[in-house]
């Protein structure tokens, strides 16, 4: 046998929206913490080469990333090219990086255009400190978010001698070499 409500309709919206209502306040009291990702901030790092090998991703969700705002196109790139190269061209025995995930396409004499190939970058930062070292320091890296793992111990934070990782609101992006936040990083 059905049971009948008491209820008429009216009090029944009534009620509802009583309870929204003070479902909103709850939530308003109680507000979750955004969700966080672990970042690394270019002033600090170091380039040590810790992320390439101490991340639990193989490879590494470290991936060098480069600044085309203040790249300078040079001929003679400090991140490409191993220094005292004899010649300076493409060949692998004067590249810096030791995967060739650093590409080199020639624009106009004498400006050249650098490219990482996400695939093989193992994050091991010898791009970054050449560039650092011999040049305006616009390759620098990034953890970038769709590989890492999110573990809340990350191996690599803990090994950072540079203390550069950090977690930051995911909402925030990526922490940029020119110290802005936010935004995708051109590729």
């Amino acid at each position: 046998m059905k049971k009948e409500s008491n209820l008429g309709r009216r009090e029944f919206l009534r009620g509802t929206a009583v309870a929204a209502a003070a479902g909103a306040a709850w939530m308003a009291a109680h507000p979750r913490s955004e969700a966080t990702v672990w970042q690394i901030d270019p002033t600090k790092c170091v380039q040590c080469g810790r992320c390439s090998t101490n991340c639990t991703q193989n490879p590494s969700a470290v991936k060098c990333v480069h600044s085309f705002q203040i790249c300078g196109y040079c001929d003679l790139c400090g991140g490409y090219l191993q220094p005292g190269a004899k010649t300076r061209d493409s060949g692998a025995e004067n590249e810096l990086c030791p995967v060739g995930a650093l590409k080199r396409t020639f624009v106009e004499e004498p400006f050249y255009q650098y490219t990482i190939d996400e695939k093989l970058c193992v994050g091991c930062g010898k791009c970054v400190k050449g560039c650092g070292v011999f040049g305006n320091g616009s390759l620098y890296l990034q953890v970038k978010h769709d590989l890492c793992m999110g573990c809340n111990e990350c191996s690599i934070a803990r090994n950072c001698p540079a203390n550069a990782f950090r977690r930051i609101p995911a909402s925030t992006g990526y922490l940029l070499k020119t110290g802005e936040h936010g935004g995708k990083e051109r590729k």
